[in-house]
Parts: structure tokens; sequence; C-alpha cells
């Protein structure tokens, strides 16, 4: 059973390295794996650096203290209601972690933090090809709310 802790600044290469799992799918043609895998490196530097209570950054360790995985979660502003709510901004999971509930995990701690804040809603964003992160999320009962569609010029 993983352990799970509170990121610090020092955890940062760590969890850089681990965005590379965000484009280990079959990406959209018109994306690269560099651009997806930097993407949230800005946001998550500054949550690291500058905490405050609005994100949260979660680690998974192994017992021996490995990180394994870890969840960002910051706090949006629903678009029709205004009302704030949880948007799990970053999950990723070390390859060799894989297919043994962390996933899961970490998003039950993402789900814990907002409720802890009182939050009644947790959305995220997932690419309509990767298969794999959608089939755990609809398995946790979340459901596709809009649908996002994108034209090349």
């Amino acid at each position: 059973m993983p352990l799970f802790r509170s990121a610090t600044p020092e955890d940062e290469r760590l969890l850089l390295s681990l965005t590379p799992q965000l484009a280990d799918f079959v990406i959209p043609h018109w994306r690269t794996p560099e651009e997806i895998t930097r993407a949230d490196h800005p946001m998550l530097k500054s949550a690291l650096h500058e905490p405050s209570p609005e994100t949260t950054v979660v680690v998974a360790e192994e017992p021996a203290g490995t990180p394994v995985g870890f969840v960002f979660v910051s706090t949006h502003y629903d678009f029709f209601t205004g009302q704030p709510h949880a948007h799990i901004e970053v999950l990723a999971v070390s390859p060799l972690a894989r297919g043994h509930g962390l996933g899961r995990a970490l998003i039950f701690q993402a789900e814990a933090w907002a409720r802890s804040r009182g939050y009644e809603r947790l959305t995220l964003n997932v690419f309509a090809s990767n298969t794999r992160a959608r089939a755990v999320y609809e398995r946790l009962n979340y459901e596709a709310e809009t649908v996002h569609y994108l034209k090349l010029l």
C-alpha cells in the first residue's frame, strides 16, 4: 500500500520526471509528446514553490520511500454557476506502478482534499484517445460533461 504525503519544493525534479506519462497513449497527430509533457510544468512549479490553500500536490511513495506517482489539484470556478470546485490538473503514475490501483488511490486523495474544502465537484480533462485513463475515471463514476473540438486551419 502506498504512503501519501504533501509535495515539497525538493520534489520538483521527481514530479517533472513523471510528466512524460501524460503523453503515454496515442496522441492526436497535431500534438507532440513534448508539448503535452511540458504544458503543466509552470503551474506545477508554482504550486510547489509558492504554496496556496487553493492547490495541493500529493505524492505517492512505496513503503521504502520511492515516489511512484502524484496528483496536482487546484481550485477552479464553474463556468455556469461561478461556484468553486476542485480540478485535477495532473495525475501521473510511474509505469512500474501501473495496474495496482495507484491512480485510483491518488484520485481518492484529490476527492478527500476537495471534500475538506467543502467542494461538491471535482473535474478533470482527459484526451479522447486516452482510453486507459478514461476507463479509470468512468469506473469511478466520472462522467463526460462537455466535448472539446478542434479543427486545424
